[in-house]
Parts: C-alpha cells; sequence; structure tokens
C-alpha cells in the first residue's frame, strides 16, 4: 500500500462542525478513522478528530479511486478527504450524532498514515484496564470522553484566568528549582553538578516565593503553579499536579474569600453551571467536627445531632450509657425500608464497624417495643426528623424521593462506660469516629438509593468555609507539636498576646481556612505572619533553635525585615476542580500523562535509571537499601 503527501492541501472544517447549513459546500475534512463499514459499492467511513465525528460515504460509481483507498483504510488510519456535504435521506438522520443530519460524499481521499491495530479502539466509551490505558496513552487521549475532559480543563483555567486579571492580580513564575523547606510531605530532590553534594528541591507549592512577591509590593499575585510531592498516591492524588495559587496584600479574610468565590464561579460557568452570586456557607473548624465529624464536610446529607439532653441520668444508668459524654445521632434520608434481616445485618455491621472502641449502637426498633423507652425513642426520632427538615429546607426546598419516615435510616451512638480514656486522649474523637460512619454508611447506600446523583446543577454543589483551624497538632511518634498547616500560617491575634502559643499550644486557633466542595477538600488558605518577631516565635514553638530557623529561613527572615505588608492567600487544586466538573473518579481522567499509584509513567517507562557517567558528574552513587 502506498501513502499520499498531504501537499497544498488544506482543511476547510472540522468533523464535528457539520451542519445541515453546509449542505451543497465543498468540504475538506482530516483525521483518523473511527469507524469502517464496507457495503460493496458503498464504504462508509466514520472520520473523527477532536471536535467530533462526520460520516463520510465512498461511492464506486462516483469515485472509483477514493473508493480503492477506502477498501485499504482501517480503524485509526490518518486520512484526508474532500468532497460535497449533503443531508441524509429520509429515515438515516442519526439524533445520536450532532452531525448526525449530514454526510460528506467524498470525491478524493488521501491515505496519510496507517495505523497498527491498537489495544483497544478509540470509539470504546470505557476501557477496563487503566494500565493499559495509560501504557498507550496518545490512544486513550483520542477517546470522546477524554478529548472532553481537556477542553473542559482548558476553558476552566481561561475562565479562572480571565476572572483573576479582572480583579487587578498579575501573573508571575515562580522557580522550579528551589531549596528545601517543610510543607508536609518529602520533597524531590535534584542534585546539582556544579555544586557536589548540594539539592535543589521541586516546590510543593509557591509558599515563600509568593509571600516574597508581596514584600516586593505586587499587591495581588496568582499563578496556575505546577507542584511536586514525594507521597503516597490514591485517586485524588499526583506526585506533580496543578494549583491556583494567589497572595493578596492588606486582606481581611473576607476578601481572599470573595476573590476565590468569584474564580469558582468563573469556573463552574465555564462547564455550563451557573453557582448564583449567594457567599458560600462559613462555619469553625470545631462547629464542622461536631455537627459532622470531620474537618471536610458533605452537606448533601444531614448534619450530626446532639441527643445527649435528651436523655435522663436515669435512662442513662438503665441502659448503661456513659453520663458524662455525648450521644450522637443522625439520618440518612431515603435509604428505602429495610427488612428485618437486612436491619439485623446492618446493626451488626455498625457494631462492627465500632470494635472495641466503647461506642455503641441504640436499636431505636427495639426501644420502641419497650414500654419504658417508648417515649425516649419518639424523642430522639424527633429530634432526628427536625435535623432532617432543617437539611431539606437548606437545600432550597429540596423534598425527600419518599414521604415515608420508615425509608429514612435514623442511627444513634452510644458511649459505654469506659470509654472516657479515648475521650480524654482527644475531645472531639466521638464526634470523629460517628461522622467516619455517617459517611461509610452514605457511601454504602448511594448507588442503590441515588442518594448523591448528579443533575450538574448548582444544587448539587455544597460549597462552605472551614475556618480557625488549629495552629499546631500533635505528634504521637516524635512527641512534638507540629504546624497544622504550615510554620507561615498567623495565629489569633488574642492567642499571641494570651501567651498560649508557649502555655497551651493545643488551644491555639490559626487564620487558615479550607474550602469544601461535596465533602472533597478543593484548597487550603491562611493570612500569613507578615512580623519577623511573631514568626521567630512560630519556628521556635516548633522546636526550631534561632540558628536552625536561620539556616533553613534566613533569607525570608531577612525579607520580612523590609517593610513586609499583611499578606494572605489560598491554593486551589485545579486538577481536582476539573475532576468534579467532569464527573471523573479519578485525577488520571484530567491529566494529561499522569502516574499510576506506584508514580511510574507506563507511557514513557519512568523512572528509570541513568548511567554510571551521569552519577559520576552528580558525585552521585546508588545503594541498595536493606
Amino acid at each position: 500500500m502506498t501513502l499520499d503527501f498531504l501537499g497544498t492541501l488544506q482543511r476547510t472544517h472540522l468533523c464535528g462542525d457539520l451542519r445541515s447549513t453546509h449542505s451543497g459546500e465543498t468540504i475538506t475534512l482530516m483525521g483518523w478513522v473511527n469507524r469502517r463499514r464496507d457495503h460493496g459499492n458503498l464504504i462508509f467511513l466514520d472520520l473523527r478528530d477532536r471536535s467530533g465525528i462526520t460520516q463520510v460515504v465512498l461511492d464506486k460509481e462516483v469515485s472509483p479511486d477514493a473508493h480503492a483507498k477506502a477498501e485499504a483504510a482501517r480503524p485509526e488510519y490518518v486520512i484526508a478527504v474532500t468532497g460535497v456535504l449533503r443531508k441524509r435521506g429520509e429515515g438515516l438522520v442519526n439524533p445520536n450524532m450532532p452531525t448526525g443530519e449530514v454526510e460528506l460524499v467524498a470525491h478524493s481521499l488521501l491515505l496519510l498514515n496507517d495505523a497498527k491495530t491498537p489495544p483497544f479502539s478509540p470509539a470504546e466509551d470505557a476501557i477496563g484496564n487503566e494500565e493499559v490505558r495509560l501504557k498507550y496513552r496518545y490512544i486513550d487521549l483520542r477517546r470522546t470522553e477524554m478529548q472532553h475532559n481537556f477542553a473542559l480543563r482548558s476553558r476552566v483555567a481561561m475562565a479562572i484566568r480571565n476572572y483573576l486579571v479582572s480583579q487587578g492580580f498579575l501573573e508571575i513564575e515562580t522557580p522550579f528549582m528551589t531549596r528545601s523547606t517543610p510543607e508536609g510531605a518529602r520533597d524531590y530532590l535534584v542534585p546539582s553538578r556544579v555544586h557536589p553534594g548540594h539539592f535543589y528541591a521541586l516546590p510543593q507549592s509557591p509558599q515563600i516565593f509568593k509571600q516574597i512577591l508581596m514584600v516586593s509590593g505586587f499587591d495581588r499575585y496568582f499563578q496556575i503553579a505546577r507542584c511536586f510531592r514525594d507521597e503516597d498516591l490514591r485517586a485524588d492524588r499526583q506526585p506533580e499536579f496543578t494549583q491556583i495559587d494567589l497572595e493578596i496584600s492588606f486582606p481581611q479574610m473576607s476578601t481572599i474569600f470573595a476573590v476565590a468565590e468569584g474564580f469558582l464561579r468563573a469556573a463552574f460557568s465555564a462547564a455550563g453551571i451557573d453557582l448564583g452570586t449567594e457567599p458560600f456557607i462559613q462555619m469553625t473548624y470545631d462547629q464542622a467536627i461536631t455537627r459532622y465529624g470531620i474537618d471536610k464536610p458533605d452537606m448533601r446529607l444531614p448534619a450530626i445531632v446532639d441527643l445527649s439532653a435528651t436523655l435522663t441520668p436515669e435512662l442513662r444508668d438503665t441502659l448503661k450509657i456513659d453520663p458524662t459524654l455525648p450521644v450522637l445521632g443522625f439520618t440518612i434520608p431515603s435509604v428505602g425500608e429495610l427488612s428485618g434481616t437486612a436491619r439485623k445485618a446492618l446493626l451488626s455491621e455498625i457494631r462492627a464497624f465500632f470494635g472495641d472502641s466503647g461506642l455503641d449502637l441504640l436499636d431505636l426498633t427495639r426501644l420502641r417495643t419497650n414500654e419504658t423507652f417508648a417515649p425516649l425513642a419518639e424523642a430522639i426520632s424527633a429530634k432526628l426528623s427536625q435535623e432532617l427538615q432543617a437539611f431539606h429546607q437548606a437545600s432550597h426546598n429540596q423534598q425527600p424521593t419518599t414521604n415515608n419516615p420508615a425509608s429514612d435510616l435514623a442511627v444513634v451512638i452510644t458511649p459505654k462506660p469506659g470509654t472516657p480514656a479515648l475521650w480524654n486522649y482527644d475531645p472531639q474523637w466521638i464526634y470523629k469516629r460517628v461522622g467516619a460512619l455517617r459517611l461509610d454508611l452514605a457511601k454504602k447506600f448511594a448507588d442503590k438509593h441515588k442518594l448523591f446523583d448528579q443533575t450538574h446543577t448548582a444544587a448539587d454543589f455544597k460549597f462552605l468555609w472551614v475556618t480557625d483551624f488549629p495552629m499546631y497538632e500533635w505528634n504521637e511518634e516524635t512527641k512534638t507539636w507540629d504546624a497544622a498547616h504550615h510554620p507561615f500560617t498567623s495565629p489569633h491575634e488574642e492567642d499571641i498576646q494570651s501567651g498560649a502559643l508557649v502555655n497551651d499550644k493545643g488551644s491555639v486557633r490559626a487564620l487558615a481556612y479550607d474550602i469544601v466542595l461535596n465533602g472533597t477538600e478543593l484548597g487550603s488558605g491562611s493570612i500569613r505572619i507578615h512580623r519577623k518577631d511573631v514568626q521567630s516565635e512560630i519556628f521556635r514553638s516548633l522546636g526550631m533553635t534561632d540558628e536552625e530557623a536561620k539556616a533553613r529561613f534566613g533569607f525570608f527572615l531577612d525579607a520580612l525585615e523590609y517593610g513586609t505588608p499583611p499578606h494572605g492567600g489560598i491554593a486551589l487544586g485545579l486538577d481536582r476542580i476539573v475532576m468534579i466538573l467532569a464527573g471523573a473518579q479519578s485525577l488520571r481522567e484530567v491529566i494529561a500523562f499522569p502516574k499510576t499509584a506506584k508514580a511510574i509513567d507506563l507511557m514513557v517507562d519512568a523512572p528509570t535509571t541513568v548511567s554510571d557517567q551521569q552519577l559520576r558528574e552528580l558525585s552521585l552513587r546508588t545503594v541498595t537499601r536493606s
């Protein structure tokens, strides 16, 4: 088979753009053969490019030469066709294709390149083996779904960029090769050839550089920044990722919130979703834990209800419930009525979930059959119903899928006597454990009962800000206090004034905040420390001597002495935003060339070994770890 050269032929249209209004025009299309159907004197080729598909007709009587070449064409061959567009005959319209009303009757065809039979067809809607997809990523990216994802990503990134520029932000790039700083994960290190034994680090975020840009007087900075973290991977985590990074001088926290909400509205609008103008909900970290049991609440479910006041001391004693600890309940709506067998299995599953933690399930159904406890069961049900009703009203008057209360799953968790050992270790432990059960049960019933059905309207997306995070978290392994966010986050001023930085680190609140969507943390930020004395004190509170602080951050401490303005910022994961908007289950669906869960690029086979000569140039040698 002889392949053709393109010569001076030029493409006139994209495959997905043709409509009946183009009928009668002479059209030249170029792309890949998606499917081929041979009917003897008629051959039909579905021609695909990133815009869509057009059906091409090769009629032997119209163009014997083009028909002969079409006989040789196979899926994924690259071709160019020229012909006249016509409307399809009656009954032949394909309503499932945007171009389904028309077809191109070709009078010439060029075979620009052939193709081996691919390991899977881009015409398939789904390919089960992800490793094969990643190894042949260039074929996988031809699929309609993937083309859609990356067109969406481009629109979203452009909308965010345009919005921030309209708000007076300057786009400034920061270095990829910098020094290692504590950001919460391991750094990727880059050995220096000209400075043997010294290493650059790839940035986990542009944190210090964006703060220095505020010292430099730029006032409003942003960057769609590449970041690198050497950490364990999962569906929503990659070793290299992209974040929308910004910093503002002289802000209130509300200033940063308004900017972030603005560019999120622009991003969602680029995906065809109007989020409206109502500000996002705000709650403190403590409120999030006590109402949802987690610092990234999924507000598509009713909150946890504290039922402690509903139980009298006598009832607690009779039911063997610890008198000092909270009794918590929640509702999973629209689960459906459970059979006796299903209910017993669920009770066993919940008790197994808590193990020997000291928490137990209160069986409301059995309480109702007991004359003594029936009023208690009704009082508990009334409180849970009240919260459920408030949830529906907050969801823009969204009504439950059924008016039968028995379809809502009510769960009540009680602490047994003896639980205080755990409670004293972490006063919020019970809330966190019950919150974990709430999400576990929601996921269990989600698919069967369509708890999280997405219609891609604004009501599907529950945003909120979580504020006032703890400044420090206790590291049980090292027996030290670590920075919960990062060491450049400012504490609340009153916590500095009270001396809590020295005397009661566990009570210190940070001016840190997260933006959460449907239980997923989209990003986090903080008001930064802009005074050298406060920054030095924070370093000392983390166990760092003044000499260590100077060795690691001397350049930054020096910068703080030259008129640093109050400033703050935030960084949101672009990959996560696009993943949610695309309805994808993994970041790998919205990153063009991702890594596997073992941080391997299967397409280029990286990482790989390097030659001894390269190691010598870098003054390095490899050793085998035992």
